[in-house]
């Protein structure tokens, strides 16, 4: 029995379908039918070369839902649950680290770790059914694989995705406090999130800085109290905008989440003096951010954060996020549009223009 995904050759070239054989299952591995996938600004990058050391032809699409078809053996769920063939699973794409590197025991950053693979990313097509883009994805042996809460809908975890987990990751780097104000820079499927997951973390004002109109709509309903649009103010006017919202001092604490180098530039100014600011939107290289040490940084007494990827906690995390808050928190409007696996040049090109959020991958559609 042959499986269709959907093939990203190498940089610019367009996605192609191709026909796969079925894996054999290894002792503890799964097979997934795919529900949803999702196409990501990662996905854009991997399009447009811009992440190193990738093995193109790749199969994209590293955070997914779909329904158990089959498993070799037992298999235990991160919750202690056992998985049966039927259920609706998740999994965390980052299938596998060494646990012996100095990221991994050492200094607690398993997210550097060299042997780092990662779904839809670090694999070649040529190893098999690993990417999302694809009507099954084989779950190897030891993927932190979870069922996915009756209360979740498909829609609700694939449109919160990995902007959701990275979120989680990112408001742990923040550690936002109850009645901090709170500036996200970014209004796509991370920076959305993390408008949400500051409001469930009690803060008490978030300014939402992003584009275009349709996005700071959907940054208010997921929490913001003030949502200004990049294309319609100066940096002068959104300066004077925060400073008018926090009492003439800034933001406690900053996010950014939008990859933009000048996002960078402009955050460190409107945080407080004793503040906090986090980097987590720079997932490629996009340039180099222009900033006054002295000004920005020393004197401001300005505490700054990297946040790269997550780590399997994160993920389960967001599932009980998910479970507690999908109803209040309108995670679903994040997938804006569903494609087709004939039709990923087009989410590709609606993604990179910015024409939605987040486009949404249904393998059982051509």
């Amino acid at each position: 029995m042959s499986i269709t995904a959907a093939v990203m050759p190498a940089p610019l070239q367009p996605v192609e379908l191709r026909e796969f054989p079925e894996p054999d299952l290894a002792p503890g591995g799964m097979l997934l039918r795919t529900t949803f996938s999702e196409v990501c600004g990662t996905d854009v990058h991997l399009w447009h070369g811009r992440l190193s050391g990738v093995p193109y032809p790749i199969i994209p699409g590293h955070v997914s839902v779909g329904r158990l078809d089959k498993a070799r053996g037992p298999v235990t769920g991160a919750d202690g649950r056992v998985l049966r063939e039927g259920d609706r699973i998740v999994f965390y794409d980052v299938h596998r680290t060494c646990g012996r590197c100095y990221a991994c025991s050492v200094s607690g950053t398993p997210t550097k770790c060299p042997s780092r693979k990662v779904y839809g990313i670090t694999d070649s097509a040529a190893d098999g059914l690993f990417g999302g883009w694809s009507e099954a994805i084989y779950l190897e042996p030891g993927v932190v694989a979870a069922v996915l809460p009756d209360a979740v809908s498909d829609e609700d975890y694939i449109g919160g995705g990995c902007g959701l987990i990275t979120a989680v990751h990112a408001l742990d780097r923040a550690q936002v406090k109850l009645a901090d104000r709170v500036l996200v820079q970014g209004t796509g499927a991370v920076g959305l999130s993390m408008i949400a997951l500051a409001r469930l973390s009690g803060a008490s004002t978030i300014i939402a800085i992003g584009a275009p109109a349709g996005r700071l709509d959907l940054a208010r309903e997921m929490g913001a109290d003030l949502a200004l649009d990049l294309g319609t103010t100066t940096a002068e006017e959104r300066l004077a905008l925060v400073m008018d919202a926090t009492g003439g001092r800034g933001v406690d604490i900053g996010i950014e989440g939008s990859g933009a180098p000048a996002a960078v530039e402009e955050g460190l100014s409107l945080v407080r003096d004793g503040g906090r600011y986090v980097i987590a939107g720079h997932y490629t290289d996009a340039g180099p951010s222009q900033i006054n040490a002295h000004h920005q940084i020393n004197r401001k007494h300005l505490e700054i954060r990297g946040c790269w990827g997550s780590e399997a906690g994160h993920f389960l995390r967001a599932l009980t996020i998910l479970e507690r808050h999908a109803t209040r928190m309108p995670w679903h409007r994040i997938g804006a549009r569903v494609y087709g696996l004939g039709e990923l040049n087009q989410a590709l090109a609606d993604a990179e223009a910015m024409r939605l959020p987040k486009a949404l991958v249904d393998p059982r559609r051509r």
